[in-house]
């Protein structure tokens, strides 16, 4: 909070944290865009991640990267260029690639190709040995589904892998994974994996402002999330403290 107020609003962690973590797609910001996202809500962003494979086919890459560093926000690219070199063969390029860009932060993903998940795992713990593994869970093929129970093993088996966060999928249009194809959430699903998945340990992607507001209500201020756009970090700011209708009644004393 940059303005003192004569209320209180819900207690907001801060960075480091471990809960309440914002994480942003960059889909192809120029440099000029990424430092005026930073300028203007940097201080609310843990992860930037350059989503699928845009970082080929973005101009400075390398400058963008390091600026994101330098104003301790961890970027990654998106575990879609990930599966890009392992479908190929070319996992040993994949590490040296990011390796060149002074990247150590990986998301290592499943969702667009067929993985073994013992294989996936394998994949994490190498890359757990130098760097910080976050993998995430779920297909982006729509009308796929997983059991809960499939969910939950898996997302267990990845931290225990050496995952320091999980993420439950549900691509950058927030219909499939964890939601339904009309966006709303699969709620036996998430309440399954909150019963036996620490909630710190889980990045929910939800990119649509009434997938937010669900997250919000039903898990508090500090839950995480993931996927957010660029020009929606401080409206998600709002949301998680109460000052936009969506959540305005979630917050007040209650007298």
């Amino acid at each position: 909070m940059l303005i003192e107020l004569p209320f209180e609003l819900p207690e907001r962690t801060i960075k480091p944290r471990e809960n309440g973590i914002n994480m942003v797609m960059d889909k192809g910001l120029s440099l000029r865009e990424a430092e005026d996202m930073i300028n203007t809500s940097g201080h609310l962003i843990d992860f930037v991640k350059l989503g699928f494979g845009t970082s080929l086919f973005t101009n400075n890459l390398k400058e963008k990267i390091a600026f994101y560093q330098k104003h301790n926000i961890r970027v990654y690219f998106g575990g879609t260029l990930f599966e890009a070199f392992v479908i190929r063969g070319k996992y040993d390029e994949y590490r040296k690639f990011i390796k060149s860009l002074n990247i150590n932060t990986i998301e290592v993903s499943d969702g667009s190709m067929e993985m073994n998940h013992d294989t996936k795992c394998e994949y994490i713990r190498d890359l757990a040995q130098d760097n910080t593994v976050i993998s995430e869970v779920g297909s982006k093929e729509a009308g796929i589904m997983i059991a809960p129970a499939r969910w939950v093993k898996m997302m267990q088996s990845e931290l225990a892998a050496g995952s320091v966060k999980v993420i439950a999928e549900a691509r950058e249009s927030g219909t499939v994974g964890i939601y339904r194809p009309n966006g709303s959430a699969h709620v036996v699903l998430i309440n399954k994996i909150l019963a036996a998945v620490p909630a710190e340990k889980i990045i929910w992607e939800a990119p649509l402002k009434s997938q937010q507001v669900w997250f919000i209500k039903h898990f508090g201020t500090n839950v995480n999330l993931g996927n957010i756009a660029p020009n929606e970090v401080i409206p998600l700011e709002t949301l998680r403290m109460g000052l936009r209708g969506d959540t305005f009644h979630q917050f007040l004393p209650e007298k």
